[in-house]
């Protein structure tokens, strides 16, 4: 990546702790999977933690947020043209979506973009069948689409934090690489963040129900017009509060004031 964008690693005493817990793991002890799902919990807020004390850390809030936006409008042109295969979707929405950057944080973002597709899949079969036919050129559905959107942040975070666990892998105890648990960790990361990310289908599904409630549809959520138009619009909207929720800097008790600052 160059000296440029060289990464010293997180610290700090929750850091270390997790560090610590992985060296003591082992994949054939006793209750390993829920002892590895402790130490993906304690990864997790530790990057919460850290954020929240400097949003700038890492560079990961800001990174994420741009890269959110770039995947709101890459949404349009998805519903429209789709993609003839799963690689193909994929290295779109790395050029689209991923940018160009060294950091760690840039990297994290184009390689939760490969999992996304990868897990966007997993949830709706249909869409290899969509494009193995040939008929993705008429475009994704959105309720793909939004999925994809809403799994993309949570991907995004598992996936630095891959790159911190393969770090204290690779430095304090190589002889588990053999048994991947930053790829289960990015794994259970992404399953417990996903759910707090807004999908821009229900919010816009949920704006029309109250505007037509009061016959404002139309000045709301533009009522008739075409969701292509409309979501991606909601997407953008939602990116602060997708990337402040995933990061931890925005939670279910926190106060309007503090979801308005994220």
């Amino acid at each position: 990546m160059g000296t440029s964008t060289r990464w010293k690693g997180p610290n700090g005493d929750r850091w270390s702790s997790a560090a610590r817990r992985l060296a003591r793991w082992r994949a054939d002890s006793r209750n390993a999977d829920q002892r590895l799902e402790e130490i993906a919990a304690d990864h997790l807020r530790a990057l919460h933690e850290t954020l929240r004390a400097d949003r700038s850390a890492f560079g990961l809030y800001d990174t994420a947020c741009a890269a959110g936006e770039r995947l709101a409008e890459a949404l349009s042109s998805l519903a429209a043209e789709g993609a003839e295969s799963a690689d193909a979707l994929v290295a779109r929405l790395v050029s689209e979506v991923g940018g160009d950057g060294g950091t760690l944080a840039d990297a994290a973002v184009r390689r939760g973009v490969a999992a996304a597709v990868r897990d966007v899949r997993d949830r709706h079969p249909e869409l290899d069948d969509v494009m193995d036919a040939g008929a993705a050129h008429g475009g994704f559905a959105w309720d793909i689409l939004c999925d994809l959107y809403q799994i993309f942040f949570a991907d995004m975070v598992g996936e630095f934090l891959r790159s911190v666990v393969a770090e204290h892998v690779k430095l304090a105890v190589p002889v588990l690489i053999a048994t991947d648990p930053e790829g289960r960790i990015a794994d259970w990361v992404a399953e417990k963040t996903v759910d707090l990310v807004p999908n821009p289908c229900e919010v816009a599904a949920e704006a029309t129900e109250l505007a037509e409630a009061v016959d404002t549809a139309q000045s709301v959520v533009g009522g008739a017009l075409d969701p292509s138009a409309v979501l991606p619009k909601i997407a953008a909207s939602l990116v602060p509060r997708a990337v402040g929720r995933v990061l931890g800097l925005i939670t279910d008790e926190a106060t309007g004031e503090e979801g308005a600052a994220a």
